[in-house]
């Protein structure tokens, strides 16, 4: 009999770890609290896959920039002032992890995943509209873009291509769109997608592998027994299995906390708005460096998202968060104004932040048979391949690709 495994979370990490598991003769169970829809983080979000961020959220400077940037609610990283322990516990360990030595160690492993994870979207054999045209890390000023070229440099030691480009070779790779910009760092490694296609092609595949998703069905406790999980209870009745698997996004914290488990998260909120008939559509997602924004263009519309905002489990959007973003625009596109996002919905979503910007990925030691998936940050797209790819490998008892020891979830126990 196959193995049967409960994954508990239908995102991208989920539904990335449900169809790899499908995919090996495992029988397959999805649980997510929420009902069937498009508004989860999994669907707002940038679209890219990007091995150029190889540096975690956690790094140099980043402590010194927070602090300058969170009393302005407009700013690309905001954290809402108030006494909550969680969250000053977390910003102790962000700021034990932001060290040149612990960056050091965790680049090669983000590298890795990311590589891991371009390789799997190629060969995943489901149509989604992958685009391999490379990223532009544009850059407003010179000083910036004279530190871009610092990180660049740092790519190639890595073995990731990259290319420092003046304003005129900058426009020259992308000349469907005008640019104000002193330069980019052009990134031919990176890619994008639309992620609502890639969320629908996974669940179609899912389906036609035999997995079933529960949609609705809320955990509510566990039945364990010596060290191992026997079922999860749901708001829909109990569901026994052989595997469990935690991948709920910001809300893994929770369900990790009734079973004994540290995965300290922060949720940061990000927003977007989805230009449908843009003024200029560009081929090259990009990312505008100071403003931290993300530019995609998408099946003929063109996203553009971005910020931090720390405030809680909060999905409410604030409009301050969402002006920094169209006020950004125009300094980088000067063909877009602001009256192009009059009648835009915005949309935000809640990533699920580790203090030290790495992902929790792989076994427990508190519970047998139970593997986590969770705390991508910004890079829970990105990186939804590689780790269910190894959450499978990890659960058929083979070897993972990708080292493990920096990403344990049981690093904060």
């Amino acid at each position: 009999m196959s193995k049967h495994v409960t994954i508990l979370g239908a995102g991208v990490i989920g539904l990335s770890t449900a169809l790899y598991c499908a995919r090996r003769g495992m029988r397959v169970t999805v649980i997510e609290k929420k009902a069937q829809q498009r508004d989860g983080c999994s669907f707002g979000n940038a679209g890219m896959i990007v091995p150029s961020h190889f540096t975690p959220l956690a790094a140099p400077g980043m402590v010194k920039l927070g602090l300058k940037w969170m009393w302005n609610p407009e700013s690309p990283f905001y954290i809402k002032p108030r006494l909550n322990l969680d969250l000053i516990t977390w910003g102790l360990r962000f700021w034990q992890a932001s060290t040149k030595q612990r960056v050091d160690a965790a680049a090669p492993v983000l590298r890795d995943l990311s590589l891991l994870s371009r390789q799997c979207f190629e060969e995943i054999g489901l149509d989604f509209g992958l685009v391999k045209k490379g990223l532009l890390m544009l850059c407003k000023k010179q000083q910036t873009l004279d530190e871009e070229a610092h990180m660049a440099a740092q790519a190639l030691g890595l073995g990731i291509p990259a290319e420092v480009l003046d304003a005129k070779a900058t426009a020259a790779l992308d000349p469907a769109v005008t640019m104000d910009v002193a330069g980019s760092v052009f990134f031919p490694k990176d890619c994008h997608l639309s992620p609502g296609r890639f969320i629908t092609a996974m669940e179609e595949e899912l389906k036609r592998c035999g997995a079933e998703i529960l949609w609705e069905t809320e955990v509510k406790g566990f039945r364990t027994e010596a060290g191992i999980l026997k079922s999860v209870q749901t708001n829909c009745g109990e569901i026994t299995s052989d595997e469990f698997v935690l991948s709920g996004g910001i809300w893994s914290d929770e369900t990790a906390r009734a079973l004994d488990l540290k995965l300290p998260m922060q949720a940061g909120k990000g927003y977007s708005l989805t230009v449908k008939n843009p003024r200029q559509l560009p081929e090259l997602c990009s990312i505008c460096t100071e403003a931290r924004l993300a530019v995609t263009p998408m099946d003929g519309a063109l996203r553009f998202g971005g910020t931090m905002e720390m405030a809680g489990i909060d999905e409410r959007i604030n409009p301050r968060r969402v002006r920094g973003i169209i006020c950004a625009v125009p300094d980088y596109f000067p063909a877009f104004q602001e009256s192009d996002f009059s009648d835009i919905q915005p949309w935000s979503g809640l990533r699920p932040c580790s203090p030290d910007g790495m992902p929790y990925i792989g076994r427990t030691q508190r519970w047998k048979n139970l593997t986590i998936a969770t705390g991508h940050a910004m890079m829970g797209l990105s990186l939804a391949p590689a780790t269910g790819r190894i959450v499978a490998d990890v659960l058929a008892g083979e070897r993972s690709p990708v080292a493990l020891e920096l990403l344990s979830p049981d690093r904060y126990a």
